[in-house]
């Protein structure tokens, strides 16, 4: 831990990996399945979002969510993180800087996350699309660099090896070189991971890219411009309204990233073949 980092108290956590009896056409078993947990995120003694998550690297969830929901602008604006047991789950609470909290209780909403979902608890259409700095043109990325990211990405996933249901979040340099990766059962959660320990590490998101296998939805294209990356690499198909922030915001937006093919939707010029 470096000097800077904020203090963080852990507890006890649940395991990420749950072994379970199971029964089929080959007889009875065991079978081992991604653990789900509730995670509240509280900043400042205030509740503000409970996701149901996987319980590893919840440190990086914090910082990550709170920087990719725009509640703080910089991770030095996060002073203190502590993980409490609760009766249903883990709390995260979370003590910020004041003006940012004062800015989250002016605009604060009710957020109840399920697995892969993104808007719940949003209650007017105001707040799903939040203002996005539009990103500036940054560095091209060779074609190479999405496939040799997904072939290093196959064995860079030790949750989802062991269960099959787990979505991993990467991020790679230029030549597509991984460099960090973080699992979960939902794909926001593992984005959001990703965000945190990268700004935990003081990464400059443009240097690189993010590679997520999942789709692209609205919601990682919003995170991906907010963290600042130049390409978000998916290695299934995006949403409309992911396509359309994508082209907005600046963000270079690739689908259906798989051994020898990709798709651009948005921004190609920044892929070069």
């Amino acid at each position: 831990m470096r000097p800077c980092d904020p203090p963080v108290h852990a507890v006890a956590r649940p395991a990420a990996l749950v072994d379970t009896q199971v029964r089929g056409p080959r007889g009875a078993g065991l079978d081992t399945v991604p653990e789900e947990v509730p995670v509240a995120l509280a900043y400042n003694g205030i509740a503000h979002a409970v996701m149901l998550a996987s319980p590893t690297d919840l440190e990086d969830f914090g910082l990550g969510f709170s920087l990719s929901e725009a509640i703080l602008e910089h991770a030095s604006e996060l002073y203190d993180l502590e993980i409490e047991d609760a009766p249903h789950g883990l709390v995260l609470q979370m003590r910020i800087a004041e003006a940012r909290f004062m800015q989250l209780k002016a605009r604060r909403r009710a957020l109840a996350g399920r697995t892969g979902c993104g808007l719940c608890g949003v209650d007017s259409l105001d707040q799903v699309a939040r203002p996005l700095t539009t990103l500036t043109a940054g560095p091209a990325f060779p074609a190479t660099a999405l496939e040799r990211a997904l072939g290093q990405l196959e064995t860079r996933q030790p949750l989802h090896a062991s269960t099959g249901g787990v979505h991993a979040a990467a991020w790679a340099d230029r030549a597509g070189n991984i460099q960090a990766v973080r699992e979960d059962v939902g794909r926001h959660n593992a984005l959001d991971k990703l965000i945190g320990a990268l700004a935990g590490q003081r990464q400059d998101f443009r240097a690189g890219f993010i590679l997520v296998t999942s789709r692209a939805s609205f919601e990682m294209v919003q995170k991906a411009v907010t963290a600042g990356a130049g390409l978000l690499a998916a290695v299934s198909a995006p949403t409309g309204f992911a396509i359309r922030l994508a082209r907005d915001s600046g963000l270079c937006l690739a689908g259906f990233v798989r051994p020898g093919r990709y798709t651009l939707y948005a921004h190609p010029e920044r892929v070069t073949d």
